[in-house]
């Protein structure tokens, strides 16, 4: 498979899953375009390492997720300096741990904001070049609290059941035009959105952080694993592939068999 002259738009993209998705899709011949915070000059080195590793183009954007019109932008942005968004993987993501009676109104704003209605966005503003192109993939990084809930988790789970809820709609819409929607539910992969959370557990939970990751992180994970960003890479690379041209509107599960129980 090929992704030569396509071009990669991936939010999120400054480490863990989104990186690797980065990475992944750059390997396989795509622009990619890279999105995200953190230290200016870590992100600079990310994005020359994958023009130098892979040969292709990288450019950096670091449009805010929680600003529709930014996020429309940047996909503007990405469509004049490449010819195209072919790939649209929207992946940013944030979390918060608290009992619903205490969680701070403004996180349930900010992770709505970031983890759903961004990709809203965004699939917005890509969805008519993709039309007109008549080929397209839109893969949005969802979860395994797409399927199922845990406690103390209330925006994340409400974001990502309407991740899944976007994708169906939007596969729907663009059927007929070679684009293809998808998303991927991951269970527990060692990011750093995962590892930031363990002191906000330990503290709702009172337990203590080895406790945390056996009896509540890996204790869904029937594998007793986490899974790793490279195989979410993986998955998305396939989904971009000819041969996944039929798989639309999926919610396809990559958890270590969580929500087969």
């Amino acid at each position: 498979m090929s992704l030569a002259s396509k071009t990669a738009l991936v939010t999120g993209s400054t480490s863990g899953i989104g990186l690797a998705i980065a990475r992944a899709l750059a390997a396989q011949g795509a622009n990619v375009v890279i999105n995200g915070f953190g230290d200016a000059a870590a992100i600079e080195t990310e994005r020359a390492k994958i023009e130098t590793e892979f040969g292709v183009k990288c450019a950096y954007d670091g449009a805010d997720m929680t600003d529709g019109a930014a996020i429309a932008a940047m996909v503007a942005k990405a469509e004049q300096a490449f010819g195209s968004v072919d790939v649209l993987v929207n992946n940013a993501g944030i979390q918060h741990v608290a009992p619903i009676e205490e969680f701070p109104v403004e996180k349930w704003n900010q992770i709505l904001a970031i983890n759903l209605s961004a990709a809203f966005h965004a699939i917005r503003a890509a969805a008519p070049g993709m039309k007109a192109r008549k080929w397209g993939r839109i893969i949005s990084t969802a979860s395994a609290h797409s399927l199922v809930a845990s406690p103390f988790k209330s925006a994340y789970v409400a974001a990502k059941h309407g991740i899944a809820g976007l994708t169906k709609t939007a596969a729907l819409e663009l059927a007929t035009f070679g684009v293809t929607v998808n998303c991927i539910s991951p269970g527990y992969v060692w990011t750093p959105l995962v590892e930031n959370q363990i002191p906000d557990t330990m503290k709702a939970r009172g337990l203590t952080r080895e406790q945390v990751i056996n009896d509540v992180l890996l204790e869904s994970q029937p594998t007793k694993q986490f899974v790793t960003s490279d195989q979410v890479a993986s998955l998305a690379v396939y989904l971009c592939s000819d041969a996944a041209s039929q798989i639309t509107g999926a919610n396809l599960s990559i958890d270590g068999g969580w929500t087969a129980e």
